[in-house]
């Protein structure tokens, strides 16, 4: 996997593709829309679980805002599956 640059916090992530739950995604997949990554070590830890839980809370605002809330581990596809049976939004890749 090749290293990626730093992201800063309101500044445009560089063109990636990622194998995810639903197939390839592509950040240009959600082009014209605002995107929320988030980045975890893991999944069904308690700190994914917390954030799993801040960003439902939160969802209602984030579509209505017509946000994509993207997370982003280095777990197997089987394990995004499995956690992110849990959130409203997508834990894709």
């Amino acid at each position: 996997m090749p290293a990626m640059t730093k992201i800063e916090v309101g500044k445009k992530a560089p063109p990636f593709t990622l194998e995810g739950t639903g197939g390839k995604w592509a950040l240009a997949d959600a082009a014209g829309s605002a995107v929320v990554l988030y980045f975890y070590p893991r999944d069904n830890t308690p700190g994914c679980t917390q954030e799993g839980e801040d960003f439902t809370a939160a969802y209602p605002q984030f579509k209505k805002s017509h946000a994509l809330i993207v997370g982003i581990s280095a777990d197997s596809l089987a394990a995004h599956e499995n956690s992110s049976r849990k959130w409203p939004f997508h834990s894709t890749c």
